[in-house]
């Protein structure tokens, strides 16, 4: 949901100051909530603010810049590592911890596919037996 307008909290404030009218009366006058109501007065009384906050974003990435070129480095050196394997192999040349779910968000956003040649495969699957005991 968009921020309401400056102009219609300059009309509430130049209301609220010349009429003194309630602040129940005034959200239904204006068809705002009553909360907003007094969240802007508030606001205005303290502040002399009645712009809008700023919304809310994306969380900043776990992995800076230069993060990103090693961490790019060690996917060309390890084509066929796994996203376990290249959290492992961040932390160990970075010291920066990060999950199985982000490694694989990183990678995405870097268009990096694992490509699993036929030897890997027919490893991991000789490997199964063993596990299962």
């Amino acid at each position: 949901m968009k921020p309401y307008s400056i102009d219609l909290r300059k009309k509430i404030i130049e209301i609220w100051e010349k009429e003194k009218i309630s602040i129940r009366k005034l959200a239904q006058r204006f068809g705002v909530s009553k909360s907003f109501i007094q969240k802007l007065i508030k606001k205005y009384q303290e502040t002399g603010d009645i712009r809008a906050l700023p919304q809310g974003g994306s969380p900043p990435s776990k992995l800076n810049s230069e993060q990103l070129v090693i961490l790019i480095e060690i996917m060309d050196r390890n084509h066929h590592a796994t996203l376990e394997q290249l959290c492992d192999l961040l932390k160990i040349a970075t010291g920066v911890k990060v999950g199985k779910s982000t490694m694989g968000r990183i990678t995405q956003k870097l268009n990096y596919s694992q490509k699993k040649d036929i030897i890997s495969t027919m490893e991991e699957n000789l490997e199964v037996p063993h596990k299962r005991v």
